[in-house]
């Protein structure tokens, strides 16, 4: 090594220059000393197209949502119109029913009233003149007057009276029996005793003046196939018998029933 080297002035001495720092640097630029960076730039056609693409992904997304809310709309809509339908067709249903039921009621009222007021029947005077009161609206047909002593027969029915016979409905048969009370019962028991009879008795109170004790029976009419009433009481020596040949008549029956009267 040289021993005679000397270091060159620092701080301008001996008339050299500073070092200057370096200025800012510009765009495009390094500092002096530093490495060279190279800029990447996005060319403006790539800048459109992703702009492109975001624009294309949210119309995606939006016709989505409103395909979603369209057919959520189309399916609420024709549920609502099915539901609709049921209750209108609910609404028809009870409305028709409803008029079906004022009209069945209206057309009993009104035949209830043509039946008044009522008739009067009388039966023989030496039978004890059963007497009660049924609907105007029934016909009435003497079988057997009785004149000559033996049974007296008279059928009534709505209208008119049909040919008689043990299948035959009627609303009413009365008969007068010239047999005793005891023997008729006798008669009815047997055909109680008999299996699978389906006839019950009860012993009631009949009459205008709820003053006549007779035996009514419910139930399968003796030796026929019928389903109705039977009411039996005493009538001096001799047994009445009111039937009633069909449940369908039960209420004009127990009406008639609470009018009868007949000499002691």
């Amino acid at each position: 090594m040289d021993n005679n080297y000397q270091m060159p002035p620092v701080n301008g001495a001996n008339g050299t220059q500073p070092i200057q720092p370096a200025g800012p640097v510009g765009p495009g630029q390094t500092a002096p000393g530093m490495p060279m960076v190279q800029q990447v730039q996005v060319a403006p056609e790539v800048k459109k197209d992703i702009a492109g693409l975001v624009k294309t992904i949210v119309i995606i997304i939006v016709s989505l949502i409103a395909v979603t809310f369209i057919g959520l709309f189309i399916w609420m809509f024709v549920r609502y119109n099915d539901v609709q339908t049921d209750v209108d067709g609910q609404i028809s249903v009870a409305v028709a029913a409803a008029k079906d039921e004022q009209v069945t009621k209206m057309e009993a009222e009104f035949l209830e009233r043509e039946k008044y007021p009522y008739k009067v029947f009388a039966g023989p005077v030496d039978y004890g003149q059963l007497s009660f009161e049924y609907p105007k609206t029934w016909s009435v047909y003497v079988a057997a007057a009785a004149t000559a002593g033996g049974d007296f027969n008279a059928y009534f029915n709505p209208i008119q009276v049909d040919a008689v016979g043990k299948e035959t409905i009627n609303a009413l048969r009365v008969t007068i029996r010239d047999v005793s009370f005891d023997k008729v019962t006798e008669e009815y028991q047997k055909a109680m005793d008999r299996k699978d009879s389906g006839l019950t008795m009860e012993s009631v109170t009949i009459g205008r003046d709820a003053n006549i004790t007779a035996n009514r029976y419910t139930g399968k009419i003796p030796d026929t196939e019928l389903s109705g009433f039977i009411v039996t009481f005493k009538i001096r020596d001799k047994t009445a018998i009111l039937q009633t040949d069909s449940v369908l008549f039960q209420a004009d029956f127990d009406k008639l029933l609470g009018t009868v009267v007949f000499n002691q």
